[in-house]
This record gives C-alpha cells, structure tokens and sequence, in this order.
C-alpha cells in the first residue's frame, strides 16, 4: 500500500487534541497509537514511567508602589511556596540579567525578558533575588484569544536553589514597567505531585540481522491549550505511516517503534527509555527522529546527530531522490538527545513552517495550516533514507558520536554547570 498522506491526516484528526504530560488525554492518545500498531498488525506495548508535576493552588501578582494593581498571572509548578500572606519586596526590571542590572537586585521581585534558561537563573540566584517575573507573548495579544501558559522550573535550575515563580503577559509587564512600579506582592503556592507518563513501542524484528536495531522515534504530547497536530502528532503519524510500510515490507534489521510521552516537559519518555533499556541500547545503531511537520507553506530540514560523513551521504541522496531539505550537523531539541548523551547516532527529520503560517506551542497549533501532501511529502523522504539504513549490506554509519557533537549536548544539558553545583553543595 506504500505511504498515504490521506491516512495520516485521518489518524492526526483522531490524536489532535490537547494531551498534556501525564494527563488522561496523554494516556488516550498512547492508547490511540497502540491500537493503531496492532490494526496493522504489530504488537506494541505501553511502557509507564513517573514524571514530576504539581498542583498550582494559588498564585497571584499585584504592584503595591506607587499605583495598585493585580495583574493576571500563572505560578511555576515546583517553585518555592510563598510564606502566608505572600512575598512583599521592592520590585525591579533586570533587562538582560547581566552584573550590572543585578547589582541592586538582592531581596528584591525581579521582572526578566522571556522564558527563564539556566544561564540567567543561576546569575538571580547568585545575586539573592527573592523573586522571579518572566513573561510571555506579544503586546497585540488579547486575554480572549491567547493563553498564559503554566511553566515548570525544572529539577535542573533548582539544582541552583528556588524562589517563588510566577509567569506573565507582554502587555502585562510593560504596563509595569512604563507605570514605574517599584514594589510588589508574589502569592504561589503549590504542591509537588508524580504523574504517571506512557511511550508506547512496537517493534519488528529484523529477517537477516535481528541483533542490529534502527530505532524511529516521535513524541507524540503537547502543551497546554494546544492540539499540538504540528508538534507533534505530525511526527507520530508520520512514524506510524513508516510502521506500516515495514510490516508490508520486513526489513533486514530490527525496527523498533516508539511513540514518547512527556517530551513537553523536559524530553522525559526519551530519558525513560534509554534508562530502562540500558542492555538494549548497545544493539542500536541509528535513531529516526521526527519532530514536526505537515505544515503547506514550510521547508523541510535534517539535523544529524552523527559524523560528517552521514550528512554528506543524506545531501548527495536528498538530490538524486529529488528531496528539497537543509542538512546540517548539529543537535536537535528533541528526543534524539538521549540517544546521542548514550552514544547512538541520530538524525532528525522535521518539516518547519514558514513564519506566519505555522504556530506552535500554543492554541493556534491546529490542522488549519496542515496538509496530507505536506504529512506525505515528508514521509517519503524519511522513508527513502531508513530504507537504505534498515537493509543496508553492511552498516554504513559509525557508532559513535563525533567530538563536536558530543560538546554541544553537553552543553545542551548544562553538564559543567551541573557538576559545579554538586560540588558546591
């Protein structure tokens, strides 16, 4: 039957709602899946992993000094709670974080640029805030038509220490800013809960060599208030259409399947399974990533995760098939980085949206933007470089992880930084 375009719009309509990290509508949609594998007739599994979460019970903002005003805002889930009656401090706009803007900024309420990154909590928590302010959005939103969206701070920052969190509008906070606010209230709190997460995996075993593993790869979650069809039930039935040929057409190695929960949140299915399959991992030679797709007006793009070589290979091939993609060697933020931190080679498959005509991460993330030419168009071209991988004479693509690589998801994941707060504990 090859790969149809069709199909996998029909199976991104039935997974296109919001499916956040270990809710009931993440566990349908894995179930969603499975069913889906064992109609084409491959057996797949639900594997249950643990994943950190809390509870937001309260989480309030309000200017003080020299006007009074509460405005809208979210907490950040595993922040430190507020004392009853909440933090009440000086309140200062720190720009861009740096010495300077931090000099006065000890026991004060500070609004940041952005989302937070590691980098700059570290420079707040070094400089004894008391509190954090990040925003997101745009100064034309409207609170009808857009949404605040909840924000974690990750085991990784509070490696660093913790403060009281909460999360923003643009508009909101250059009201602030332009009013001259100079002090605060911050009310959160919430409770640390576990939330049970599911990758769903399904393998076909190899005709020739069994013992060699390509692992295909997409997460298949999405965040609050999305539908998350673009990120990434694209890649989920993209992978499915790939499952379907493999099983029609049964490939010399081993393929395995698998469908990761929690990506959202810190890439957590992907972290779950290179854990709980440490043994396994040795046998993998190459993992298939898709992360992305479907969208009309768009470019499609490669990112590998391996040696120079392979990046060569997939532009010579991409020229000769006749497939229009960008091919670098560079990380991707996705679930190939567990792979790639275990030593697998990976490359990633995704097809970006033009500016304008694609959302992502919020509300807008919706099939109105997507088209089955676009999902198939896509499928093929994965599709034409794992066929050669799967059935390859000999495997062509080192096992290993070049130099620079490796540099780069170590600092992805803040390794040296993390290392130094260990040992300053």
């Amino acid at each position: 039957m090859g790969i149809s375009g069709k199909r996998a719009m029909d199976l991104l309509e039935k997974i296109g709602f919001t499916r956040v990290a270990g809710s009931q509508e993440e566990l349908k949609a894995a179930e969603i899946l499975k069913a889906e594998c064992e109609e084409i007739g491959v057996p797949a599994e639900l594997e249950s992993f643990e994943i950190e979460d809390a509870e937001i019970e309260t989480a309030t903002l309000e200017i003080l000094e020299p006007y009074q005003a509460e405005y809208p805002v979210t907490g950040y889930k595993c922040a430190k709670n507020t004392y009853q009656g909440g933090l009440e401090a000086d309140f200062l706009y720190v720009e861009d974080g740096n010495e300077v803007d931090l000099c006065n900024a000890e026991g004060k309420i500070v609004l940041v640029n952005g989302f937070m990154r590691l980098p700059l909590f570290r420079q707040l928590i070094k400089a004894g805030v008391a509190g954090i302010v990040t925003m997101e959005g745009q100064l034309r939103d409207d609170r009808e038509g857009t949404d605040l969206s909840t924000r974690k701070l990750r085991r990784t920052l509070r490696a660093f220490g913790n403060v009281p969190m909460v999360h923003t509008r643009v508009l909101d906070a250059i009201d602030m800013v332009r009013r001259g606010a100079r002090k605060a209230r911050l009310v959160l709190k919430n409770e640390t809960v576990e939330r049970t997460s599911h990758n769903v995996v399904a393998t076909i075993t190899g005709t020739e060599k069994p013992e060699e593993i390509i692992s295909f790869g997409a997460h298949y979650d999405s965040v609050d208030f999305s539908k998350g069809v673009y990120d990434n039930g694209a890649g989920s039935v993209i992978n499915m259409e790939l499952l379907r040929y493999f099983k029609e057409n049964p490939p010399k190695r081993t393929v395995k399947f698998m469908w990761y929960g929690s990506e959202e949140v810190g890439l957590e299915g992907s972290w779950a399974y290179v854990k709980a399959h440490k043994e396994e991992l040795s046998d993998h030679l190459l993992m298939i990533n898709v992360d992305v797709g479907g969208p009309i007006l768009g470019r499609d793009s490669v990112a590998v995760m391996a040696e120079e070589d392979l990046v060569k290979y997939i532009s010579y091939a991409s020229k000769i098939h006749g497939h229009s993609a960008k091919v670098e060697q560079r990380i991707y933020s996705s679930d190939s980085i567990p792979f790639a931190d275990s030593g697998v080679p990976a490359v990633n498959f995704c097809r970006f949206g033009e500016r304008g005509a694609a959302y992502i991460h919020d509300r807008f993330d919706t099939l109105d933007f997507l088209s089955a030419e676009a999902l198939e168009k896509t499928a093929r071209y994965v599709l034409a470089f794992s066929w050669g991988m799967v059935n390859a004479a000999a495997f062509p693509v080192k096992r290993e992880i070049p130099k620079n690589i490796v540099e780069e998801v170590e600092k992805y994941l803040y390794k040296k930084e993390l290392a130094e707060a260990e040992e300053n504990k």
